[in-house]
């Protein structure tokens, strides 16, 4: 095992301090794998310094954005360094938006450069900007094309500029990296109006990294991390800075795909990787048999559908490695990670225990205003040195988030075990209220999802004869005829009166919105379909 090394003394808390470190230690080890190219960390550095110097050469300076518009390449991480040493700030836009919402990141950012590939695969970003309005971007000032000879003159009404890449030699202005300098703008996945833009400075940004290398073996001997999550979003970046403060490789993937993936992890003997639940059920659909990837030493994943659950057991049956995660944009992701030693119910829950030594985690009534012991469920609270600086430019949305005494107000409900460690069960607009208790809507799924005829079941809570009951909405198996009155009759068995669903209405798919971290369920429209539903029944 490599051994542990101290970085407290004397850091600053930078973004260019994690190429500076292991320049001085292993300059010519491997700091990414791409395809058959292994590129040293010495090598990445030669790159962040001639994209500094190109973002200097097209006026970038400190406190200026720059949006970002690309698959994960190794150049999205050169531009991320490039732009912290010249005091900029990275817009990283999610490469499944769609028209309207590159419009508003643009837009709310405040971006001087859009750099983006012309396509990738059978996405026309160059197309999608056709549905973009030019004049809701005064600030806009060149769209950069990398990597297409054949590109438009202009898009979005301003002058393209085609290049290959950074100009090897290339010499960047004096660095102007600051640890409270704003690094990057995450997005929130808000899905029912336009995301916040979520302020991390380099310093939250270096500091978390390093923490995370240090908790989760990502500075050990032999580790390495197959980066499959987008650098778009908090979880795929997040996990990119952790690798490199560690000083171990990075597998990059331009993409997911769980074939190419499952043939990464054994070919490097991937020791970690982190995704969505789904990212791992394709993976593991692809890999049966026990002990698929035997390098493997901590692999995470967070729950966006249902099913994630019996997912992670059976992962633990097959000998892989699943750890529930816990993180967001304004706490970071790889906040927390439930530890190998508990058993492996409590090992798949999200949440866990906070990378950082510092981290206080505390739960709050949901309906007043005191705090909770351990095992009682209400609203999570966290406040940790890597906390975010604010929403970019929504006061009143920064000070809704956060008490007085920095704990960031996440939305999220859970419950604190004894050991210290915690447990993230639902975001508080999934939580329903029944009978006096707060149940998280998976308790009832699940027990759904066991009766015969049920291939999948999502629960929202619905205001029926006055008070808030739980209605189910059903995917039922292929040639099912499971009634409304048969699923309620059972289930009526199998759970607490209260928790019984009033209605059943079988639908062919839930409603999604993709994120940059994986494909979520939106129950708002699931509520407003209740909701409609019950309206007719009253008419």
């Amino acid at each position: 095992m490599r051994p542990a090394y101290a970085v407290a003394a004397g850091m600053s808390w930078t973004l260019p301090e994690l190429l500076e470190r292991n320049i001085a230690r292993q300059p010519d080890a491997a700091a990414f794998i791409d395809g058959e190219r292994h590129v040293s960390y010495a090598e990445f550095d030669r790159l962040c310094t001639a994209a500094a110097a190109w973002l200097a050469e097209q006026g970038i300076t400190a406190g200026d954005r720059v949006a970002v518009w690309m698959v994960n390449r190794i150049e999205w991480l050169a531009l991320l360094f490039a732009a912290a040493r010249v005091g900029a700030a990275l817009v990283p836009v999610n490469t499944r938006y769609g028209p309207s919402e590159v419009e508003h990141i643009l837009a709310r950012s405040g971006a001087r450069l859009l750099l983006m590939e012309p396509r990738f695969r059978t996405i026309d970003f160059a197309g999608l900007l056709a549905g973009v309005a030019p004049a809701a971007l005064p600030r806009l000032e060149r769209v950069i094309l990398l990597g297409d000879a054949g590109a438009p003159p202009t898009l979005l009404d301003r002058p393209t500029i085609v290049i290959q890449g950074f100009a090897a030699g290339a010499v960047a202005p004096a660095s102007a990296a600051a640890p409270h300098a704003p690094a990057v703008l995450f997005t929130t996945s808000g899905t029912t109006k336009g995301p916040k833009l979520v302020i991390h400075p380099q310093r939250t940004l270096a500091l978390h990294s390093y923490r995370c290398a240090a908790a989760l073996g990502l500075q050990e001997s032999g580790a390495n991390l197959l980066a499959a999550m987008p650098f778009c979003g908090v979880f795929g970046l997040t996990a990119a800075l952790a690798a490199l403060a560690g000083g171990v490789p990075i597998i990059v993937m331009d993409a997911f795909d769980a074939g190419k993936a499952a043939a990464l992890l054994r070919r490097h003997a991937a020791t970690h990787t982190f995704g969505s639940d789904e990212m791992f059920r394709r993976l593991m659909a692809l890999v049966p048999g026990p002990n698929p990837f035997p390098a493997a030493r901590a692999f995470g994943f967070a729950a966006f559908s249902p099913g994630a659950a019996e997912l992670a057991r059976e992962a633990w049956r097959r000998r892989i490695p699943l750890h529930g995660l816990y993180g967001s944009s304004e706490v970071l992701a790889l906040f927390a990670m439930q530890p190998a030693s508990l058993p492996v119910e409590e090992r798949i829950e999200g949440g866990g225990k906070p990378v950082s030594h510092d981290a206080v985690v505390r739960i709050r009534e949901v309906d007043a205003d005191g705090l909770l012991p351990a095992g009682q469920s209400g609203e999570i609270e966290i406040r940790a040195p890597t906390n975010f600086a604010g929403y970019l430019d929504d006061a009143p949305a920064t000070a809704a988030a956060l008490h007085a005494d920095g704990f960031f107000r996440t939305g999220d409900i859970g419950r604190l075990r004894e050991d210290g460690t915690f447990v993230f069960e639902s975001r508080r607009g999934d939580a329903i209220r029944l009978g006096g208790f707060l149940v998280n809507p998976a308790e009832i799924e699940d027990v759904l999802k066991g009766i015969d005829g049920i291939a999948d079941a999502q629960v929202v809570a619905a205001e029926l004869d006055g008070r808030a009951r739980a209605v189910a909405f059903v995917i039922p198996d292929p040639g099912s005829s499971v009634s409304e009155a048969d699923v309620i009759a059972l289930s009526g068995g199998r759970m607490a009166s209260f928790k019984v669903p009033a209605r059943v209405w079988p639908v062919d798919c839930f409603p999604t919105t993709q994120s940059a971290n994986g494909t979520k369920i939106q129950r708002a429209i699931l509520r407003a379909m209740a909701a409609e539903r019950l309206g007719r029944e009253r008419r």
